[in-house]
């Protein structure tokens, strides 16, 4: 199935959200939309998925005019919309959330269990998943719920499927489980519309790309014919840096000690220290421990035994709460379950933190924390309409910088930044970048938990990487590069020991 999206026009009050776009799919087609934060990609999906009118314009399914007015009509037409926030029930089994709504009866108007679990493996075979439709999708990985939402949609007949931002949440070999899924919906003939961030995964999987840059269609092509930077600078109207960030470093005394710190199951024996405007990188693979890690030296778990030091004083982190007394701060991995509180506004997921600290008598004093908090909606560039806005009104950029001032009103000497620019545009993220610069230059000393090496390599001064709970290795300079970072990350042997990179630091 071919489809067309031609001049389409979307505002909000006096908003133009979408100008005369025009974009188009085609059968057994992997095409990618990108777009920084805001840039209406969600928008024209949700066109598309009839979720919203379009002010004008038209859509073409082979070549015939249709019209979307709610979701049923566009799934009803073969298209499926896979969100971001996937729409499971973990407490079912695959085959009832496979038949969701339309669950099939038997003559007496009981569920017909056997028929629906049959009609699950016959489209698990069809496409080659190895799953059993009896499991509970409690029981699955963020991958396979990805897979079971994708199998959902070819049971339902879908020509065309959108899938937004799926491997967000997802480790290297869940990614590629995804991405063969993807490679065997094409042989079906079935189109796909990537929406991602991660450009290099565009630049894997995808044969065509599309930009929206402010509300307009900037950019289209194959991707064979560009590069992650040209990508990068279609999405932002500008190049973006992707060299190593170069500053005059002037670290001070040493601010944090850790020494012979264990956990019975995450991490065993990790001692390092770091430096008063220092960033230090902490990188490795899936399972090395390292958030487990740092949740324990903020106080949000548990470890059996060692000790951390902070100016030189044993301090007791029994709890975020003493943590956060004693001059720590922690950005949590996963923003939207840990970073930001959907019931509450941008200025109360912002103040959160200090409540305690600026209350008098009990009562909290919302003027100082305003003023706080309209100071660092210049400093960090938060883009919102008002304070008192919904933090869900905001793109994952912003909703970040919101979780990072919500931190730093608390003057941190150490600021733990776990996964810093997950899911943020590229724009944002060199935001971010910048911010955490800045912040550095103010002594306080970063500690930056990144899946990501290029992210470690442009941003930290040095970087220690896991394997397995344990140190396995230290990065520093010309050694700060991918190839030895992954040898460590792999279990490669010991270029330095531990002993010799407490003195490094």
């Amino acid at each position: 199935m071919k489809l067309e999206m031609r001049n389409i026009f979307k505002s909000f009050g006096s908003n133009e959200v979408l100008k005369d776009v025009s974009i188009s799919i085609n059968e057994g087609e992997i095409c990618a939309l990108i777009g920084e934060n805001g840039a209406g990609k969600s928008t024209l999906m949700n066109i598309l998925g009839g979720v919203l009118k379009m002010d004008s314009g038209l859509i073409y399914l082979d070549d015939k005019e249709v019209e979307f007015n709610k979701p049923a009509d566009s799934l009803d037409a073969g298209i499926a919309f896979i969100h971001q926030e996937l729409n499971l029930i973990n407490d079912l089994p695959i085959y009832e959330n496979m038949f969701l709504g339309r669950e099939i009866k038997t003559k007496r108007g009981r569920l017909d269990l056997e028929k629906m679990i049959k009609e699950t493996e016959k489209i698990f075979e069809k496409i080659n998943v190895d799953l059993n439709p009896k499991t509970m999708v409690r029981d699955l990985d963020t991958s396979y719920k990805q897979i079971v939402e994708i199998c959902k949609a070819i049971m339902m007949n879908a020509s065309i499927i959108i899938m937004d931002e799926p491997t967000t949440s997802l480790t290297e070999p869940e990614i590629e489980r995804v991405f063969n899924m993807m490679r065997t919906l094409k042989e079906h003939g079935v189109g796909i519309i990537f929406i991602s961030h991660k450009l290099n995964e565009v630049m894997e999987i995808c044969e065509r790309y599309m930009v929206l840059r402010d509300g307009k269609l900037v950019a289209e092509g194959e991707v064979s014919q560009v590069n992650t930077d040209d990508l990068a600078r279609f999405m932002v109207g500008y190049d973006v840096r992707t060299e190593q960030f170069s500053r005059d470093k002037s670290l001070g005394d040493e601010i944090l000690r850790v020494e012979n710190l264990t956990h019975p199951d995450a991490f065993r024996d990790i001692s390092f220290s770091v430096k008063k405007g220092e960033i230090l990188g902490v990188t490795g693979l899936l399972g090395d421990g390292r958030s487990e890690l740092f949740r324990s030296i903020f106080g949000a778990e548990k470890f059996s035994s060692g000790r951390i030091y902070l100016d030189g004083k044993k301090i007791n982190t029994y709890s975020t709460t003493q943590a956060l007394k004693e001059g720590l701060g922690y950005l949590p991995g996963n923003r939207k379950e840990n970073g930001i509180i959907k019931d509450m506004n941008i200025f109360e997921n912002a103040s959160v933190v200090t409540w305690p600290k600026y209350a008098k008598y009990g009562v909290i004093d919302k003027q100082k924390h305003k003023e706080m908090f309209g100071e660092q909606i210049k400093s960090l560039r938060i883009k919102l309409e008002k304070v008192t806005d919904s933090i869900n009104s905001l793109s994952g950029g912003n909703q970040q910088k919101v979780v990072l001032a919500k931190w730093l009103s608390s003057n941190p000497k150490v600021l733990i930044l776990d996964n810093p620019t997950q899911g943020v545009d590229v724009g944002a993220k060199e935001d971010i970048y910048d911010i955490i610069l800045e912040l550095a230059e103010e002594n306080i000393a970063i500690i930056i938990l990144s899946s990501e090496a290029q992210e470690i390599i442009r941003l930290c001064d040095r970087a220690i990487v896991m394997y397995h709970g344990k140190i396995q290795g230290e990065v520093s300079g010309e050694n700060m590069n991918e190839h030895d970072i992954m040898r460590y990350a792999t279990g490669g042997e010991l270029r330095i020991s531990q002993e010799e990179g407490m003195e490094h630091a």
